[in-house]
């Protein structure tokens, strides 16, 4: 499995907090607030593939110089290999891009590996883990959205947890490593079945930066996520 990046390496989960939700006026404080995280999950969309357009290469940058944890970037946009480049030149660790934009898929993670950064493919919550045959064995994180990407606030998509298990015998029956993460609709409440499932990364945004004490609120999904072990 790639290496473990969390800050508390006793423990098998991994929290990636999404600036998307964090007060963008204090971006560098919101980030120290984090410090017990895993990942700083920044998302990245263009307007075009998702409605929304947020932030690119300088603000992973930017994070990169507020924090010592890693930058995890979740690409949502129409032609993501000169994005995910950038965002790998520009200090992520993990880049994903979704499948589903993405036709010469292998080349890119390709060429992520070649910039130093770890290459991770995500999935439309309507795509099948079947989509990833070719492709699981060259990446290192497979991203399983657990809502429509590029709209906040929705409601989790139960059949996300099947998912994951599906992925996660994928992933054991090949003899493959690559880490499983969630994006989307994370909380107390399923945090304990996908971990169950599979799941090695949860991504959370107003979860985490929505709460007063971010420590806690941090401390409260990975105990949740622990228990599903």
């Amino acid at each position: 499995m790639p290496e473990t990046l969390g800050t508390d390496r006793t423990s098998p989960v991994r929290i990636a907090p999404s600036i998307l939700s964090a007060d963008l006026l204090r971006l560098g404080e919101e980030i120290e607030d984090i410090s017990t995280a895993d990942f700083i999950h920044v998302d990245v969309m263009d307007g075009v593939w998702v409605p929304h357009l947020t932030f690119g290469p300088d603000v992973i940058m930017a994070s990169r110089r507020a924090s010592s944890l890693p930058v995890d970037c979740h690409l949502m946009v129409e032609d993501p290999a000169p994005i995910a480049l950038q965002a790998a030149e520009a200090g992520a660790r993990y880049v994903s891009f979704h499948i589903e934009a993405c036709p010469l898929a292998h080349r890119l993670a390709q060429e992520l590996r070649a910039k130093g950064a770890h290459p991770a493919i995500a999935l439309n919550p309507a795509t099948p883990v079947s989509a990833l045959e070719e492709i699981a064995q060259y990446v290192d994180m497979v991203v399983v959205m657990g809502v429509e990407p590029g709209f906040s606030g929705q409601a989790f998509i139960p059949r996300t947890v099947g998912k994951v298990r599906e992925l996660a015998e994928l992933r054991d029956a090949r003899a493959l490593d690559f880490l499983i993460e969630v994006d989307g609709g994370v909380s107390l409440e399923n945090a304990g079945a996908l971990a169950e499932a599979g799941t090695d990364v949860f991504v959370a945004g107003s979860f985490v930066f929505g709460a007063s004490d971010r420590a806690a609120a941090i401390a409260s999904l990975r105990a949740a996520a622990e228990a599903g072990y």
